[in-house]
């Protein structure tokens, strides 16, 4: 995506801030629950968003288009990996989340920050082709689906709610992770697809530190919007405030 193009997508607001939150590693639980109530936050004007960046611990989910059809392995199997099987409000179909995956999460209001739905979701894009990049990794769209890949084979995947005006759930980068349980399935719905990773890519050990820091760079430069790094605990007195107004 050319930056004419972002700039027609988005329109830059000045008055829209967002904060972010390094939440290290969560349960997908837990995670969707903080979405779900953030959500009820950012619509009640609580802030105009709220980006959670963290890892999960091994799981498959499941978007709005089902995808145990597409489950390579027996449910046996499955359940003898440990790792559990949770549906969700995304869209998309399954796919996997483990350590070593950077996962971000914006709750936000595409309203006040003039963003389309389209335009929001190639903007996600960008900033996962933008941080590759950092790495020398020449990583792009691809017409086969949603997400960015490196030539054939799939880089990071996006999948999104948006609940009113405010969109939830966001973007999966492969950074170090295991891509093994990648192969139990058909990724997001799609038969053939092999997935990879940054370190797979660049052929060396990438900091997940680093690339945190390269994504909430990339974040304000493709959005145009600053993005305020506060603690879990400011986190919790933003959601926990009667008053939409009140700063942190």
């Amino acid at each position: 995506m050319t930056d004419d193009l972002l700039s027609s997508a988005i329109r830059h607001p000045s008055s829209v801030l967002w904060y972010g939150v390094d939440l290290g590693t969560v349960p997908y639980p837990d995670a969707l629950n903080l979405q779900r109530k953030l959500v009820e936050t950012v619509s009640r004007g609580g802030c105009s968003g709220v980006v959670l960046m963290l890892e999960h611990p091994p799981v498959f989910t499941l978007g709005q288009r089902g995808g145990m059809e597409n489950l390579r392995v027996s449910q046996v199997f499955l359940e003898r990996s440990g790792i559990p099987v949770i549906q969700v409000e995304r869209g998309g179909s399954i796919t996997f989340h483990g350590l070593g995956q950077l996962v971000v999460y914006p709750v936000i209001d595409l309203k006040p920050a003039g963003i389309s739905v389209a335009g929001y979701v190639e903007a996600l894009e960008e900033v996962m082709i933008r941080t590759a990049a950092d790495w020398n990794i020449s990583a792009g769209r691809n017409p086969a689906g949603r997400g960015v890949w490196v030539g054939a084979a799939k880089l990071g995947s996006i999948g999104i709610r948006v609940r009113r005006t405010v969109a939830f759930h966001g973007l999966a980068l492969n950074v170090s992770v295991s891509l093994a349980p990648f192969d139990w399935i058909n990724p997001c719905g799609l038969e053939g697809v092999r997935m990879t990773s940054m370190v797979q890519e660049a052929v060396r050990a990438i900091s997940m530190t680093d690339v945190r820091r390269a994504v909430v760079r990339h974040l304000e430069a493709v959005f145009g919007i600053p993005l305020t790094m506060i603690a879990e605990n400011e986190l919790k007195a933003l959601m926990n405030s009667p008053d939409p107004q009140q700063e942190i």
